[in-house]
């Protein structure tokens, strides 16, 4: 299945690497995008995150580029000419780039913020709906 992947989730699995949220993130079953701009909000939040964590900074970068290389990066240029369309849909205006590109990749979003499910052009995942999906399958 792909997934764009938001930032609230790589946040939760860098904050805690024992959760189901780090393990969907090596779940073969998941191809998962993310807009290049959410490596700059990571950066952001860099601190918060350690802190959050307990990690050292090495331990932090370390995990970081593990997650890095499970995840596809996308450069806006790739997917721009959907955003005016991801803007209508959007419920929330700061999210426009996860929907622009879920446009141009044609999948869903994984995501906790249930404000982003406050449309029906796009599918949204939570982590406990991927979990429970997963559950079906075996």
């Amino acid at each position: 299945m792909d997934l764009i992947i938001d930032a609230n989730i790589l946040f939760s699995a860098l904050i805690s690497s024992e959760g189901r949220t780090f393990d969907f993130i090596f779940n073969d079953r998941f191809r998962l995008y993310a807009p290049e701009f959410l490596l700059e909000e990571i950066k952001n939040h860099r601190e918060e995150i350690i802190t959050k964590s307990g990690l050292s900074y090495e331990n932090f970068n370390l995990l970081f580029d593990i997650l890095l290389g499970r995840i596809a990066f996308i450069p806006r240029t790739e997917f721009n000419s959907f955003r005016k369309l991801a803007k209508e849909i959007s419920p929330d205006i700061n999210d426009t780039e996860y929907f622009a590109l879920a446009l141009k990749l044609n999948c869903a979003i994984w995501t906790n913020d249930k404000i982003l499910k406050n449309q029906e052009r796009i599918k949204v995942y939570s982590t406990q709906e991927l979990l429970s999906s997963l559950h079906k399958e075996i």
